[in-house]
């Protein structure tokens, strides 16, 4: 059985040179030796799984390195041979390739988070240095999964199966490797859900007997339309895989019934003018299905692929999905990067000859600077399998992002500063907010300011992993350095107020006590509250008690401004009062949050009363420097009268405050009590509005809510 494999992957190399075949040959039989002892699952001796590989990889016409790589990919794992030897004897191209895939099987790619982060990564970037070893590890898992049938233990089947179609599937997907992910796709498929596949597979021989010429007359009748227009091209016709048919069923939560197009057709032509040619003629013919167009030729995939895609309802009055490629985007669409590589240095992949392979790249990028686990592999598997989008720079050029981005994604896929400096964007030259989901063909021009800076809302609605992480590491710094710069303020100014010097010696003798060797770090643990400067303090000069002193009082004299400091990152308004910038405010110290700002009249003091070590004298920044808007909120009871509510709306709006809520809390013939939400620059911005409301007739009462 071995010697009729080995005659038959011969005759599989025969578009490779007399040279190259010779390398094959001693590379089998240099794995026939080293796996001479070793049996497989199915009973069969082990070579033959390593010779099903190399013929897989015939299959895409891989190159000799790559096939003898193939054969020899167990060894280093699963006998006694050594690294070094691979290299005497095959060189140190075929080396590196066994290397790489060595470090991939060397780790189960486990299904829980830890170990799929850990070697996904290994994954990848064992891949990147040579896009040969993903595709020999590709067909690895063909193979097995083709033989998986004999493993006896139905939890390692359906564990295998399920990394399967977590991590290869979608590999060969974005490689471009349709053959092998359908079957990969399948075979996992019939080992998770074998009643299931059973299911659909049965469904559709029942339609066939049906109307078993179905696709034969279908595609006969769409012939003729193209022959009639002088068309000579080839049309082939298949119903969808189960497993594609089965994801529909499940996503969309539909019956089989419901399954409309089931059926697939493809036409093939000599050249892409005559691929828009076909599509014209289908659609003058045949009823177009709104919104299942799409253009992958003037826009193609990151992976290489080009065609045309279209739905209509079709000869026999079936809808039928129909693809229109070229031969060439045909071999690419099969056969991916298998279809046009570039060999004669296969390491050093250049980004103008291979532009798809950029994603990988990115990732790896991507991947490297993810902080933990969890961040790991939402990085690596947002940018894996979803799908992207294409718009447009001002001046024309393209970019592709993932489905559901914003502005901000597209800012910080031109450059990071553009990003962090965006402050909004013309979409489409219509102005839009930052969220907006972006879509296929918009043209999008950001707009900047050098005083602008990232704000933390960005994270909730940036698709990009990148992006995502890139405002992540940005505030994670800024939080720190406000940490810093508030923690020597509180410091300062409490050791000044006690009369009491903070100089080189005092530092010293701080960070001694508390085993410190860094002052920033020193100061981050007062501004986290992690560390107050009553406890500093008394640290250093156990003498002082603070304890027998009277109850805090607000002072005017030297209070710690906010200045340079941003809401919500070293400080944070406290939501029991609702403080705007105006008001007269107080701190509170809390371990690990950091400083709350509260109203003086606050009620919820009370609860700190007997901790004055705790309370900080705060102001808010000089006004001009005010920009931002704060959130206020009113409660209005106004009269029960035809536009009496478009008065109050309008006197808020004269007076530059801009609505962001309203809420009918009681509805009366007489009257209606409401709470509105107004956007206001400071307290005495509120102040004035809230005069201005008090002399509309309409209004009997009003309020301000704090909390």
């Amino acid at each position: 059985m071995i010697k009729d494999k080995i005659k038959e992957l011969e005759s599989l190399t025969s578009y490779l040179k007399d040279e190259e075949k010779k390398i094959i040959i001693k590379a089998i039989n240099f794995s026939e030796i080293a796996h001479k002892d070793q049996i497989r699952k199915s009973g069969d001796p082990y070579i033959i799984h390593p010779i099903e590989v190399a013929k897989i990889l015939t299959s895409i016409n891989l190159d000799a390195s790559a096939i003898a790589a193939g054969l020899l990919h167990d060894t280093i794992e699963d006998t006694v041979i050594s690294i070094n030897e691979i290299t005497e004897t095959f060189g140190i191209q075929i080396s590196e390739l066994v290397q790489g895939l060595t470090k991939i099987s060397k780790f189960s790619l486990k299904m829980n988070k830890q170990k799929f982060g850990e070697n996904y990564r290994k994954l990848i970037l064992a891949s990147s240095k040579d896009l040969r070893v993903i595709l020999i590890k590709l067909a690895d898992r063909l193979h097995n999964m083709r033989t998986i049938k004999f493993i006896k233990d139905e939890s390692k089947r359906i564990y295998i199966s399920m990394e399967t179609l977590e991590i290869f599937s979608p590999l060969a997907q974005r490689l471009g490797m349709k053959e092998w992910q359908d079957e990969l796709e399948d075979l996992a498929f019939k080992s998770i859900n074998p009643e299931a596949r059973k299911s659909v597979i049965d469904r559709l021989n029942y339609l066939n007997s049906n109307d078993e010429n179905i696709i034969d007359e279908i595609r006969y009748e769409l012939k003729k339309n193209l022959v009639n227009e002088d068309i000579n091209c080839n049309i082939d016709g298949r119903i969808k895989s189960a497993y594609s048919i089965w994801n529909k069923i499940k996503n969309k939560n539909i019956s089989f019934e419901q399954l409309s197009d089931i059926m697939a057709f493809r036409i093939l032509t000599k050249s892409t003018r005559e691929c828009y040619k076909c599509l014209g003629i289908i659609h003058r013919n045949y009823q177009y299905i709104p919104g299942r167009f799409k253009d992958f030729i003037s826009s193609p995939k990151s992976n290489g692929y080009r065609a045309l895609h279209t739905t209509v309802m079709g000869p026999k009055n079936k809808k039928i999905e129909i693809q229109f490629r070229s031969n060439a985007m045909n071999q690419i669409a099969d056969f991916g990067v298998a279809a046009h590589w570039k060999y004669k240095d296969p390491k050093s992949i250049k980004e103008k000859d291979t532009k798809e392979y950029k994603w990988m790249h990115d990732l790896i990028d991507l991947m490297n600077s993810s902080l933990n686990q969890d961040e790991l592999i939402e990085n690596s598997k947002i940018n894996v399998f979803n799908d992207e989008i294409y718009v447009f720079t001002p001046k024309g050029d393209l970019l592709e992002l993932p489905i559901n981005s914003t502005p901000i994604d597209f800012a910080y896929s031109i450059h990071s500063q553009i990003g962090d400096k965006c402050v909004g964007a013309k979409i489409n030259e219509k102005l839009q907010p930052l969220k907006t989901i972006l879509k296929n063909g918009d043209q999008i021009e950001i707009i900047t300011s050098e005083e602008s800076q990232p704000s933390p809302m960005w994270e909730r609605f940036a698709a990009t992993s990148k992006v995502k992480s890139q405002i992540r590491k940005f505030f994670r710094s800024k939080k720190r350095d406000e940490y810093i710069l508030f923690g020597k303020e509180i410091l300062n100014s409490f050791f000044m107020k006690e009369n009491y010097e903070v100089n080189s010696s005092t530092l010293s003798k701080i960070k001694k006590e508390y085993n410190i060797n860094d002052d920033d770090y020193l100061y981050e643990m007062i501004g986290e509250g992690r560390l107050t400067a009553f406890a500093v303090l008394k640290k250093v000069y156990p003498e002082f008690n603070y304890k027998n002193r009277a109850k805090f009082q607000l002072e005017t004299k030297n209070p710690i401004r906010l200045k340079g400091l941003t809401a919500g990152m070293s400080y944070h308004l406290a939501g029991c009062c609702s403080p705007l910038k105006g008001d007269t405010i107080v701190g509170i110290v809390t371990a690990g949050i950091g400083v709350a700002v509260h109203t003086i009249d606050c009620d919820t003091l009370s609860s700190y009363s007997d901790h004055p070590e705790r309370w900080l004298n705060i102001s808010w920044d000089s006004p001009s420097q005010i920009s931002n808007l704060s959130n206020s909120r009113v409660l209005v009871v106004l009269k029960n009268q035809p536009g009496s509510l478009g008065k109050v709306t309008t006197v808020i709006a004269k007076n530059n405050g801009n609505i962001s809520n309203i809420n009918f809390t009681i509805r009366k013939n007489d009257f209606f009590e409401i709470i509105i939400d107004i956007e206001v620059r400071d307290a005495n911005h509120l102040k004035n509005i809230i005069a201005a409301l008090r002399l509309v007739s309409e209004v009997s009462s009003l309020e301000r809510i704090k909390g």
